[in-house]
């Protein structure tokens, strides 16, 4: 009890309080989103998210280089075709733009964990993540064009595999079509508990992903629901999910710690568009101190059990860190 107990004993020196911080970031921590559109020399920023930009080949695999310089370890594509039809034909074409994306990544970065995102809704007409008929999302058809997408990727050179349409039993069908097919070695990050999430606005403008008609509550998970995300965890695992992702990461720190706490599998956690563009929008009007908020932010993220952190704030946090 106070006197004998001080607290703050060791905070006084910012020394010690270093040497007793429980949680810690570094820069193994990180996974930097980047969207990729076909053309040359392009490097369009993304109007609802500053400093984030649609770019071209070229100009990703020169991001890449920087990203890797900086010792972050992985990067995750999300792409953006030429053009579009109601079955999302790019997303499973070898001259797809996330084909050719990782291609030439894998050609001219080294050391650096290609990861691809596999959904439906960047490539589809409509903007939803699967096939329709009327206006419901198919989901064993679906999962037939997911499987498509991801052995499509691999053949590329895809160091992991991420589907992100949260279809009933999309990570047995990759992992049985990988398996089948020579790519047992490629592991499967699983967007295990992805919720249907207002944050997501922003994304939908990099990726162009809006839907048509509707919205995606169909298949995404009620913000309400905690217990059904760990059912959700739990099959993905069952079905050969080696990694598995809680999106969004900011207001779902709690099901971040119930997921690392009931199955201890590796854990990723995305910190979404629109909680970068909010920190980001303060931050450039004078509200917040950015980079301590940003910091905070991710730490907290962190803190709540996630191994790995997806967040278009990689690169500037990696430099604080330095």
């Amino acid at each position: 009890m106070f006197p004998t107990t001080r607290l703050r004993r060791l905070r006084y020196n910012p020394i010690i309080r270093d040497m007793v911080r429980e949680t810690t970031l570094e820069v193994n921590d990180f996974i930097y989103p980047l969207f990729v559109c076909h053309g040359e020399k392009i490097k369009k920023q993304v109007g609802s998210m500053p400093g984030v930009y649609q770019m071209s080949v070229d100009k990703l695999v020169e991001e890449c280089k920087d990203v890797s310089s900086l010792g972050i370890p992985a990067v995750i594509l999300f792409g953006i075709p030429k053009s579009k039809d109601e079955v999302g034909s790019e997303a499973y074409d070898e001259h797809g733009i996330i084909q050719q994306a990782v291609r030439s990544i894998k050609k001219e970065v080294k050391n650096l964990v290609v990861i691809t995102d596999v959904c439906m809704c960047e490539y589809t007409s409509h903007g939803h993540c699967g096939v329709l008929k009327d206006e419901e999302i198919l989901n064993d058809e679906t999962n037939e064009l997911l499987a498509k997408e991801a052995l499509s990727h691999a053949k590329a050179g895809a160091d992991i595999i991420a589907p992100s349409d949260m279809m009933d039993g999309r990570v047995a069908a990759i992992r049985k079509i990988l398996d089948e097919k020579g790519f047992q070695n490629i592991p499967i990050m699983s967007y295990a508990a992805k919720y249907s999430s207002g944050y997501y606005g922003p994304f939908r403008d990099a990726a162009e992903s809006t839907p048509k008609f509707g919205d995606r509550r169909s298949h995404q998970m009620d913000s309400a629901n905690v217990l059904e995300a760990l059912r959700e965890v739990e099959l993905d695992i069952q079905e050969g999910a080696d990694i598995v992702m809680v999106k969004p990461a900011g207001p779902y720190l709690d099901v971040i710690y119930r997921v690392k706490e009931k199955f201890g599998l590796p854990t990723a956690a995305y910190q979404v568009s629109g909680e970068y563009s909010m920190i980001k929008a303060a931050g450039q009007n004078g509200w917040i101190d950015e980079p301590r908020v940003m910091m905070e932010s991710l730490i907290a993220i962190k803190r709540a059990g996630a191994d790995m952190i997806l967040t278009y704030f990689a690169k500037d946090a990696v430099k604080l860190l330095s």
